[in-house]
């Protein structure tokens, strides 16, 4: 069925042409009164044609501003539209995006390599300290974390950047990874840190106090920080180290809760203790500056201290400064380094059994408070001797004790650290020996000291602690770096040591960890406890008692140096992949991964020239020359063009220009007066204003070309482009071409993931 064409045209004066549309006469329905004498109920008004779309909210804008700003507001908008831009892009950048999005160019070899590479570098950096950890899924509920030593500018003074900055990073993700996962699947109650937190925390000034270097330690540092001792007193003081500690905080104490806040069934909260310090935080003996061990104890808290976790006794202790002590220095210049340890141990046993009677007033839920009868006395007769205290007196309950201390305690050399050290196994045994090798010196730690180290307390001193703490069933220290398990002498309470490794991997060892402590001591009410077992390996031994109430498991994190070494050997076999696939390529006719030479070198290669050669090619850019300065009339619907055509929209016909054949003509209209002129724009000077900037755009963008093209022909390239312009047709350049562009494509999108991981851990 033939349909009539019933066309519309808009009067409205603010389009720039007539708006036909073309629609079926059956599709209308008429109302009753349209045919007949018949009234309408009423009859409908609208203010503007409803076949035509309205001004932008923009054009009124315009209409409402001044003359000069609103042609220049005109001409920005017209020359950032879409079209103008996308035909800005060179065609050689439109042609490259085409070819990357080939399934051919996806799937090709060095694109392969890259998928195997980014599923390599997710098994490095995320599911391995993943892996680690659930190896060690045991039921433990307490941690300990020694040396993590944050890399900083006293580690590597030598090193030079990047590759000081990236070590610094790649340590801190690798704790920051391990302890993640730590906290996600093993969620400790508590975690103890058992010092040396920063490496050069003891070398960064404090804001208040005096933190030289004493005149008789002055000659004592090593060569190789004697040399920057005076940059580091320049460059790193209390913003630094405070920088340092929000660091610190960032990698262990952001991640606390990342597997939950709620503690254990009977536990009474969740700790996290890093207050015992090291050697690497405040230095050793008679050489700690007191400034720099206050600052330490406000941020991370009391140094010396008892906490009563799972009815077992942690007592912490300041070793390296009680270690001044036996320093032979004179008693003046060590009694504020060792008076505030000291009379922590002169009290400890009386903190101890106030600690013990609170948590067992806790677990009986009463309130333990100070209770003072209300008598009047005379000041001077006033007995001061029996004064209400929370002390429940010599001969109360005492739980299991253990002591935390950096520094190890004494053992005689040669004493073997058993089959889990690292540096070195134990040496075997001659043929018929069923009891290990004693001494070992290679299994044991060397009894040592340097410029503010010792490997070991001194034996005073270790027995001092044991004798003043009291019940001391088990001691755990850090400082080694490596795992080291020894039974002490009676003299030290038959006390079960064990050193705890590093768990940083830039501490001399291949597989840093952590251990791993369940602690198991039901009591009655009084505190005594309810059950009697004999010790066995790796557990706390009151040989007094015969209770077994610990446990601890090593756990052993990733090798991250084997990890680099993969690294390694995979990109050498990913280079020569690559390099065999480059030599077979234009051998054997392969499809090459290199883009053809005109799509690299777009400038020598093009056909087009940059200025026009014909009278086509110079009216295409007087007409592109003058849409840039003129009103373009596709982003602009209220400009019109300086001709119209009539356009058919009719479905039967198709949309576009109507053709000279068709049998029905339609009808010419003048065309409309733009909006622009009719707001009193477009007048006639500033058409006359228009066509001479034109002219002089059109002018300058000309001489620009001809300079431009005058520069790139008379421009002589140097001998290694000339070289590579006749080389790169030949067989071998194309072999190179092949290697380099595959090379560049692996390394360009595997160095970009490798360095997101180490950028954001």
């Amino acid at each position: 069925m033939n349909h009539p064409v019933i066309t519309y045209y808009s009067p409205d004066p603010i389009f720039r042409h007539p708006t036909p549309s073309k629609l079926p006469s059956d599709l209308f329905t008429l109302p009753p009164w349209h045919s007949s004498s018949m009234a309408p109920p009423y009859y409908p008004h609208s203010s503007r044609d409803r076949f035509v779309e309205p001004p932008s909210v923009f054009n009124r804008v315009l209409l409402a501003l001044p003359k000069d700003l609103a042609v220049s507001l005109r001409r920005m908008a017209d020359q950032g539209n879409i079209n103008s831009v996308s035909a800005r892009i060179p065609r050689w950048l439109r042609q490259a995006v085409v070819r990357e999005c080939s399934w051919r160019r996806l799937f090709s070899l060095p694109h392969l390599l890259v998928a195997v590479w980014i599923v390599a570098l997710m098994y490095g950096e995320r599911w391995v300290f993943e892996k680690s950890v659930q190896e060690c899924s045991t039921p433990h509920h307490l941690i300990f974390l020694a040396d993590p030593q944050l890399t900083d500018p006293h580690s590597y003074p030598d090193r030079p950047w990047p590759l000081s900055t990236l070590t610094v990073w790649h340590t801190d993700n690798y704790m920051m990874r391990s302890y993640i996962q730590l906290s996600k699947q093993l969620h400790p109650d508590t975690v103890f840190f058992l010092g040396d937190l920063f490496d050069g925390g003891r070398e960064w000034k404090t804001a208040h106090g005096n933190t030289e270097d004493p005149a008789w330690a002055k000659g004592h540092r090593p060569a190789m920080e004697q040399k920057h001792l005076e940059t580091w007193g320049r460059r790193y003081g209390e913003d630094y180290w405070l920088k340092e500690y929000g660091r610190f905080s960032r990698i262990f104490s952001d991640y606390w809760n990342v597997g939950g806040s709620e503690a254990g069934v009977g536990q009474r909260g969740r700790k996290l203790i890093a207050s015992l310090p090291g050697n690497h935080d405040l230095g050793f003996g008679a050489q700690i500056k007191v400034p720099v061990r206050d600052r330490f104890e406000v941020y991370f808290g009391d140094v010396n201290r008892v906490d009563v976790i799972a009815n077992h006794t942690f007592v912490s202790v300041d070793s390296v400064s009680l270690s001044a002590g036996a320093s032979g220095r004179p008693l003046s210049e060590t009694e504020p380094i060792t008076k505030p340890v000291n009379e922590f141990l002169d009290n400890v046993q009386v903190s101890k059994r106030k600690a013990v009677a609170r948590e067992l007033d806790y677990q009986a839920g009463k309130e333990r408070a100070m209770h003072y009868s209300h008598t009047v006395e005379d000041l001077n007769s006033a007995n001061y001797a029996h004064l209400p205290t929370l002390d429940p007196g010599a001969g109360s309950t005492d739980f299991p004790t253990i002591l935390l201390t950096h520094v190890p305690l004494y053992r005689n050399p040669g004493t073997p650290c058993g089959p889990l050290r690292e540096h070195w196994p134990p040496t075997p045994p001659p043929k018929g020996q069923t009891m290990p090798v004693n001494p070992d010196e290679r299994n044991a730690l060397s009894i040592s000291r340097g410029y503010q180290y010792q490997n070991v307390l001194s034996n005073d001193d270790s027995i001092k602690l044991i004798q003043k703490i009291g019940n001391v069933v088990s001691v755990f220290s850090g400082d080694d770096h490596d795992y080291c398990e020894v039974v002490h002498p009676e003299d030290k309470n038959h006390a079960r040591e064990i050193t705890v490794k590093s768990m940083s991997w830039v501490m001399g060892i291949r597989r840093p960890g952590f251990l791993m402590l369940s602690l198991w001591n039901p009591i009655r009410p009084d505190g005594q406890p309810l059950h009697y077992q004999h010790s066995g390996h790796g557990g706390a031994d009151n040989s007094q008692q015969g209770l077994v109430t610990m446990q601890s498991h090593l756990c052993l994190l990733p090798d991250q140096i084997s990890i680099l070494i993969n690294y390694g050997i995979f990109a050498g076999l990913s280079i020569l992949i690559l390099l065999i696939r480059a030599i077979c390529a234009p051998l054997y006719n392969l499809t090459p991964f290199a883009p053809p030479i005109s799509s690299t070198y777009p400038d020598q290669e093009s056909s087009t020239s940059l200025l026009p050669t014909s009278s086509k090619d110079l009216k295409r850019e007087d007409d592109r020359l003058s849409n840039s300065s003129t009103s373009s009339t596709a982003s602009n619907p209220t400009l019109a063009p300086r001709t119209a055509r009539t356009r058919s929209v009719s479905p039967a016909n198709g949309y576009g220009y109507s053709s000279p054949s068709q049998t029905q003509p339609q009808p010419q209209y003048p065309t409309p007066a733009p909006l622009i002129e009719k707001a009193g724009y477009y007048g006639l000077d500033g058409r006359m204003r228009w066509e001479r900037d034109r002219e002089l755009e059109i002018t300058e963008e000309r001489e620009r070309k001809r300079i431009e093209e005058t520069r790139r022909r008379n421009r002589r390239p140097n001998a290694v482009v000339r070289w590579w312009r006749v080389c790169r047709v030949t067989l071998v350049g194309r072999m190179l071409r092949e290697m380099l562009w595959s090379a560049g494509r692996v390394l360009g999108i595997v160095g970009s993931v490798f360095m997101w991981y180490l950028w954001f851990g």
